[in-house]
């Protein structure tokens, strides 16, 4: 069994299901990408997670992201 690592992103303006299945068909479109789950918060920022079987660089997941017509917004510190 190979090892998957989780990553979660927000990304802003998502407001209903065909923004979730726009964003993860676009992240699952991703070499490495084994599932997509979408907490979606209607006019706030979404959590999206992901399992992958590699880790996925910042500007993969924010290239994908984009190309479905959305943004991720950086984690507050």
């Amino acid at each position: 069994m190979s090892q998957t690592i989780q990553t979660n992103v927000n990304v802003s303006g998502m407001t209903c299901g065909h923004c979730v299945s726009s964003v993860s068909e676009e992240l699952e479109s991703l070499t490495g990408v084994e599932n997509v789950a979408v907490d979606l918060n209607p006019g706030g920022l979404s959590t999206v997670t992901i399992t992958s079987t590699k880790e996925l660089s910042p500007s993969e997941i924010g290239e994908a992201v984009a190309e479905a017509g959305y943004l991720v917004v950086a984690n507050e510190a």
